[in-house]
């Protein structure tokens, strides 16, 4: 049976991942580390009632003391390390996203080093560990090309990756970093990536408000998009299936033009009957996305089994969906200027 500490336990990906991971009946016990404490966006998943195999503990990934000492407690199987300061707020205060990016990742490295039991540990490193998509003459891009992360972020996710090959190196316990670029769906409330989620979101507001609420894109160009389901299924087969030795992965994802996204919006919406409320546009001389796009996925695919790739047109379906019953509730967390 195992026994899992993830960190950012109740971020979006955690939570989905946690939602994903309880289907497995190998599961003894999750242990949550978060610094919020705010359980709401695994609501989202799990209802109003928490699995009695999942335990919370009060964690900053800063207090590099109280990692030490909450993973010798929980003393895990599997380590899951998804708390980190998101792109927005690394590049605002760097400082801050250094100590928490990486000085958190190399203390959390540290303390699992002394662990007895653990047999696996995954990292959520990001697509931003890769350069500006002009610096590649490739058609898809895939693990084994030059890295030059275009911002503070993609840097702090970079040295997680070498840490995470450090300790593998030192204590051979089987290794995976996760690259992962445009998550959409349920629970996807914050971040510059957020924004094709947004769009959506002011769909269902609008639909329940009875309002349009236009929304403009902030950047342009391609981007890779994966359905927020399909992250937490990675996470949760990366950390439970066979694996030996140390690997960094893409996720699976699509890459379509932003414009097309948009409109997959428009027209799901009217199948639904919302049309009339889907009103979004990308801004007059948009910058171009930041975040690499046509990624590879080929080694994910071969390594581990059973991988979903949702269609783009069923994820947003199924996301205008969620929204609209969450707008109803009054839950649903948007702001025209996020």
């Amino acid at each position: 049976m195992h026994r899992i500490l993830i960190t950012g336990g109740t971020g979006c990906i955690g939570s989905v991942t946690i939602y994903k991971l309880l289907q497995s009946t190998e599961i003894e016990k999750i242990v949550v580390a978060t610094r919020s404490n705010n359980t709401d966006p695994l609501k989202l998943w799990l209802g109003e009632a928490m699995d009695p195999r999942l335990e919370f503990v009060a964690l900053d990934v800063s207090d590099y003391q109280a990692i030490e000492e909450v993973v010798a407690k929980v003393n895990p199987t599997h380590i899951i390390h998804l708390g980190a300061y998101q792109s927005p707020d690394c590049s605002k205060y760097h400082i801050r996203g250094m100590e928490i990016n990486t000085g958190g990742t190399m203390a959390l490295f540290d303390a699992a080093e002394k662990l007895p039991n653990l047999e696996r540990f995954v990292f959520a490193s990001s697509a931003a560990v890769y350069g500006m998509r002009s610096m590649y003459a490739q058609a898809t891009i895939g693990e084994e090309v030059p890295l030059a992360p275009p911002n503070h972020y993609g840097i702090w996710k970079l040295a997680g990756e070498h840490l995470a090959r450090l300790f593998h190196d030192n204590t051979k316990v089987p290794t995976v970093c996760l690259r992962i670029n445009t998550t959409y769906g349920k629970g996807r409330d914050k971040g510059k990536t957020s924004a094709p989620t947004n769009a959506m979101k002011a769909v269902a507001m609008g639909a329940v408000s009875g309002k349009l609420l236009p929304f403009e894109m902030p950047y342009q160009g391609r981007e890779n998009y994966h359905f927020v389901e399909d992250v937490g299924a990675h996470f949760a087969a990366c950390t439970l299936q066979p694996f030996t030795g140390f690997g960094a992965f893409n996720i699976k994802g699509e890459t379509i033009p932003i414009k097309d996204f948009l409109q997959i919006v428009d027209e799901q919406a009217n199948q639904l009957g919302m049309g009339a409320h889907s009103s979004s546009s990308i801004i007059a001389d948009a910058p171009p996305n930041l975040f690499i796009c046509d990624l590879d996925h080929e080694k994910i695919d071969s390594t581990f089994t059973d991988l979903p790739l949702t269609p783009i047109a069923w994820g947003v379906r199924s996301s205008l969906e969620e929204f609209k019953v969450m707008a109803e509730k009054g839950i649903l967390e948007y702001s025209i200027n996020t």
